[in-house]
């Protein structure tokens, strides 16, 4: 983080208090691994799925990939979302694939330290885990339309890449000491 970062107000971890988007594609493990991170901080957490008006949820459950328009409103209620809780003076992670540069601009128009972790995952993988899943929208025919659009983090991004095959307590424990170096 910045030279400000020691000054801000700290969380549970004694890390100051982060807004963190944990990014990837459909299966990455955005939710259980943002899920356990947000504790670890003590942090709050935002689910991005829930977050996606009906006629999103609706046309991705019949297979249909979203457009760059039909992202747009759900990526401003997740911005909105972190931007209120870090001016409450909370700490927070959200699940949220931010898959192109462009939709990680429009989050940090909301909060421009946002830091993404982004879940690397190979397409296989992904949709082994997202078949799997019980009672989730996003079939796993849409897996392959997000890895299309995938625009992974640039170097010049404050992101930090993570295998996402790796153990959740082993993800947290990696995205805890890259902050704490940070």
């Amino acid at each position: 983080m910045d030279e400000n970062a020691a000054q801000a107000p700290t969380g549970a971890s004694g890390l100051a208090l982060p807004a963190i988007v944990m990014m990837g594609v459909a299966g990455c493990g955005k939710s259980a691994v943002g899920i356990a991170l947000a504790d670890a901080l003590g942090a709050v957490f935002i689910e991005g799925d829930r977050l996606h008006p009906p006629e999103n949820v609706a046309r991705m459950a019949r297979g249909e990939p979203l457009t760059d328009q039909l992202r747009e409103g759900w990526l401003d209620a997740i911005g909105e979302r972190i931007a209120a809780s870090i001016a409450k003076g909370q700490g927070v992670v959200a699940a949220c694939s931010a898959l192109k540069r462009g939709y990680r601009e429009r989050l940090r128009g909301f909060c421009p330290d946002i830091i993404f972790l982004y879940l690397e995952i190979d397409p296989a993988t992904a949709r082994q885990r997202v078949a799997g899943r019980k009672g989730h929208f996003m079939p796993a025919s849409l897996v392959d339309s997000q890895f299309a659009i995938l625009e992974p983090p640039g170097a010049d991004e404050r992101a930090l890449t993570l295998d996402a095959t790796r153990p959740i307590d082993e993800l947290v424990a990696q995205a805890m000491r890259s902050m704490r170096r940070s």
